[in-house]
């Protein structure tokens, strides 16, 4: 719920009103682009911003903007979301009030306590990860095999596939800019030679490989939905599947096997090993079997009363 200051706004909030209007909208994506957001990132944040004008618009509050409807527009996505979800949204929201010089709108994001392991019903394993292989395989889905590997076998995100091309399957390694940062990252030869067979196959000589019939790279939306597409032949929980679960699963594998969470963070392209973390966690199940591996709890049967049924002589 909402406590502390949010709870107590001051008279000169809530006499401090704005007008929201239509256009902001143009210029807010403008400034993003200026700010070189990536697309995705743009998307995102321009998808947020839409929401909060039509949670006002449909209460009438358009021309009042004030800090009492932002929390109350902070309270209905709390009703609705996840709360990571609810500070992803008021990330987005913030942002563009600062860019409006609308200081008095900001909101505190939600605290949420860290955890130390991921659900299991989101916890794509590798045995799954297999299983979308065959099933691309046997559908003939060439492009979604190989990309699936291609996102598993290096853990880049799908919006960087766009930096896979000719020239650096050849190099064997990719030069990826993406926020703002560059950052190297290997392709291993087992994935350099399926992806030079794809190429072969598909007579593509330079440039990105992954692309559309008119030469754009491809989009995360049409990735997803082949990805659900495979659900049913390879007999993996929709739930599970989608682009970024294949870098959750790459990122974890990495560090069971090297448990070197500091090199992990550079090669995922992570500004802080904290965000990285997330990506180490295993399973609710998992742990638990840690937990009972440690040996710490024992047993006292003298307190169990264990009786004997009546027999019958």
């Amino acid at each position: 719920g909402l406590v502390g200051s949010e709870m107590c706004i001051r008279d000169r909030d809530r006499e401090m009103k704005y007008i929201l209007k239509r256009e902001m909208l143009v210029c807010y994506e403008k400034v993003l682009i200026e700010e070189e957001k990536s697309q995705a990132t743009i998307e995102k944040y321009m998808r947020d911003v839409r929401k909060f004008f039509q949670y006002v618009e449909e209460m009438g509050k358009k021309e009042g903007i004030t800090k009492e409807i932002v929390l109350s527009y902070k309270r209905s996505l709390i009703e609705e979301y996840a709360p990571s979800s609810v500070n992803s949204m008021l990330a987005s929201l913030n942002h563009f009030f600062k860019v409006n010089h609308w200081y008095e709108c900001i909101v505190k994001s939600l605290k949420i306590q860290q955890r130390t392991f991921r659900a299991k019903e989101r916890e794509l394993t590798k045995e799954e990860y297999y299983r979308l292989l065959r099933a691309a395989q046997k559908e003939g889905k060439y492009r979604l095999y190989c990309i699936l590997q291609t996102i598993c076998g290096s853990g880049i995100r799908v919006s960087e596939l766009k930096y896979i091309t000719v020239k650096a399957v050849t190099r064997g390694r990719a030069v990826i800019f993406m926020k703002n940062k560059t950052r190297t990252i290997l392709l291993p030869p087992k994935l350099c030679r399926l992806l030079k067979d794809y190429c072969k196959q598909e007579k593509i000589t330079s440039g990105m490989i992954f692309i559309t019939r008119r030469g754009n790279p491809v989009d995360r939306s049409n990735i997803l939905h082949e990805m659900k597409n495979l659900c049913g032949t390879a007999g993996v929980e929709r739930e599970k599947v989608f682009p970024h679960n294949l870098r959750h699963l790459f990122a974890y594998t990495y560090y069971k096997a090297e448990k070197d969470i500091a090199h992990l963070a550079d090669i995922l392209g992570h500004s802080s090993i904290n965000t990285t973390r997330i990506y180490t966690m295993g399973s609710g199940e998992e742990e638990m079997k840690q937990l009972s591996n440690l040996g710490l709890i024992v047993r006292c049967l003298s307190l169990i009363h264990i009786s004997e049924p009546t027999r019958p002589y």
